[in-house]
């Protein structure tokens, strides 16, 4: 399983400040003291789930409550399953419900929208990439959740790695130009957008790490694995849609970056039935 964030803590606090603010009126005003409940976790709908410690962390940090996980971050679910439990303190259950579920519903969908892609591109060379379309402030919460779905991680920000975009190349005068003087500065991987053969070729003369090719067409990207040859990683981006990745994905071997997985992503429909 891939590792939660070294902040988890920090950002399930801001979510629940955000929510609970000085105190959850509703419940401090509706529940008795000294009443215990159970919230029983439930998939209404197929998917792969994703997020469950981070729900807990919800409750944890708002009081003394017991977590009973029944599924494992990853685990593909159908309607009616129950994918854990929580109980303790009915106002500490109540108070919690909301944030927990919109981490647990939002990040599912990101494993769910994930593996879609993953499955789809089973038995290819290929694998599917996140990008750094992301929610602010989610980014490493969001990253787990692709791989708990199966995906594979790009770099983290811009600080990990080059990734000389096309308005880089316009500003610093081409492809090779912009390598150079990333590689005067850095010694960090280089990876370089390029539109045309043209500029792929000038990005392998010029000793690019990796390449991205965006928006391409199929023949393009069979002509552009035919020029690489092997010789360093090919990515390509752009468009990319459950219905279309299939025909790029077996000329690979390559590496397919899908936005969508993260910013488009739909919550996966998770109820919390509280007794």
């Amino acid at each position: 399983m891939p590792e939660l964030p070294a902040d988890l803590d920090e950002t399930v606090r801001r979510a629940l400040a955000e929510d609970v603010g000085p105190g959850d009126v509703t419940t401090e005003s509706v529940i008795p003291p000294g009443v215990d409940a159970i919230g029983v976790f439930v998939a209404k709908a197929s998917g792969v789930v994703a997020g469950l410690p981070v729900a807990r962390r919800a409750f944890d940090l708002l009081g003394d409550v017991r977590w009973t996980g029944h599924v494992a971050d990853g685990t593909r679910v159908d309607p009616g399953v129950e994918v854990a439990e929580v109980a303790g303190p009915a106002g500490t259950v109540l108070t919690g419900e909301r944030v927990a579920l919109n981490f647990l519903t939002h990040l599912s969908g990101v494993a769910t929208a994930t593996r879609e892609f993953v499955d789809v591109c089973a038995g290819t060379d290929s694998a599917i990439l996140c990008t750094r379309k992301t929610l602010p402030g989610l980014r490493a919460l969001e990253r787990y959740a692709v791989e708990a779905g199966g995906g594979v991680l790009h770099r983290a920000g811009l600080y990990d790695a080059v990734l000389i975009k096309d308005n880089h190349v316009r500003v610093a005068g081409g492809v090779p130009e912009a390598i150079r003087r990333a590689r005067a500065n850095t010694k960090l991987s280089i990876e370089v957008e390029v539109d045309t053969l043209e500029q792929l070729h000038g990005a392998l003369d010029a000793g690019a790490d990796r390449i991205l090719l965006d928006n391409p067409g199929a023949e393009l990207v069979k002509r552009a694995v035919d020029a690489v040859d092997g010789r360093v990683p090919l990515e390509v981006s752009g468009g990319m849609t459950v219905d279309t990745v299939r025909e790029i994905a077996a000329l690979g071997p390559l590496l397919i970056s899908v936005g969508r997985i993260t910013h488009s992503a739909p919550a996966l429909d998770i109820s919390l039935d509280v007794t």
